[in-house]
């Protein structure tokens, strides 16, 4: 990072901020955020907003157009390498050189191959091209579109609230609310950036919960996705409501469901729902992040696959004690602690009267 100066930092932190505009929206596309600079005097700025729509480059560069200024010779700070074949939109990098850019700064390289060379064509057109400066805040907003690219499944957030003892809720079920109103508005606003939400069965029967975004404004719902082995998702659930519904079953699919309710097959040799293979078909249905909200037999099951890439945690300060529940179930115990996951402090606030924790999974060699 020695190579860039103040106002590069400056620059791309200006350009993180715009990225992250389309939190909520971009899906199945990264958020990316751009601006544009000479002399000091920033020219435009753009951002992506949903997938379809014009790139965050050709934004900023419009943008600086409408503005009554010449780009030629300007330095473009933008969050992701600059696209180098056209989809939807066309390629980024011919707008960059068409528009006369001297120098790019680009957060993260595009891991993504059909899109990816950026880079390289603008190197060898005689522009200056730099990587790196905000890397790892432009990776945080994209872990899902990451982990699809790099990994062939989604991102998966897990998110829990507990006591202050580890427990979710009294052996009666009960758990509303363990924690304070903030806390859930600040879960509100991580579903809504999740591409779908996932849940099993034991919480729609227990709970019947609608497992929508309620507390923030959002351009989207995330999609809904059930685990339930049997198929036993009663016809009136209300997480029928909207739409939007994905059942994944290991068998057949229950006929009382209506029509427009999408299901997927897919059993293990056990018989259970392979969440392996399920991951795989949600990220070929444009699913990039997955939030889970459920109990603690789905929960442990991931766990133990070794699926759960992230836990968000919001710790309330009060004990419930023995016997309530707890977060993760295991199918058996542990035989030492050399069997146990584990995670890495990603992230620590205080949201209202309780604590949010961010954990990620400490990356293996097969990751």
């Amino acid at each position: 990072m020695g190579g860039f100066s103040d106002a590069d930092r400056a620059h791309m932190a200006r350009a993180l901020d715009l990225a992250a505009r389309g939190l909520y929206s971009t899906s199945p596309n990264p958020r990316v955020g751009c601006v544009i600079v000479r002399d000091g005097e920033v020219l435009g700025e753009g951002f992506h907003l949903r997938a379809g729509d014009a790139h965050a480059e050709v934004n900023a560069l419009a943008d600086a157009g409408r503005r009554g200024h010449d780009v030629r010779g300007a330095t473009l700070y933008v969050t992701l390498e600059p696209c180098n074949k056209a989809g939807r939109q066309p390629a980024c990098v011919d707008a960059v050189l068409a528009a006369g850019i001297a120098r790019v700064v680009a957060a993260m390289t595009d891991p993504n191959p059909p899109k990816s060379g950026g880079a390289q064509r603008l190197r060898a057109a005689g522009v200056m091209v730099e990587t790196g400066l905000g890397e790892e805040s432009a990776r945080d907003l994209n872990p899902g579109f990451l982990s699809v690219v790099t990994r062939g499944r989604p991102w998966v957030r897990t998110k829990l609230a507990a006591s202050l003892d580890g427990r979710t809720s009294l052996t009666n079920g009960q758990s509303q609310w363990i924690t304070g109103p903030e806390a859930r508005a600040d879960g509100h606003a991580w579903r809504a950036r999740a591409c779908a939400i996932l849940t099993g069965i034991g919480t729609v029967l227990q709970d019947d919960p609608q497992l929508n975004v309620r507390a923030v404004a959002t351009p989207r719902q995330p999609r809904r996705v059930i685990v339930d082995r049997h198929g036993q998702t009663p016809a009136s659930a209300r997480i029928f409501e909207g739409g939007g519904v994905l059942i994944v079953t290991a068998g057949e699919r229950n006929p009382a469901w209506s029509s427009d309710v999408d299901s997927l097959v897919l059993p293990d040799r056990d018989g259970r729902v392979d969440l392996a293979a399920m991951l795989k078909a949600l990220a070929e249905r444009d699913i990039l992040e997955l939030h889970v909200e459920a109990g603690a037999k789905l929960n442990g099951a991931l766990l133990e696959a070794d699926l759960v890439d992230e836990i968000l945690l919001y710790l309330a300060p009060a004990v419930l004690g023995d016997p309530a529940r707890g977060m993760f179930e295991r199918g058996s115990a542990l035989a030492s602690l050399a069997g146990r996951s584990e995670f890495a402090w990603h992230d620590v606030q205080r949201v209202g009267g309780d604590l949010r924790i961010v954990a990620r999974r400490i990356a293996t060699g097969s990751d």
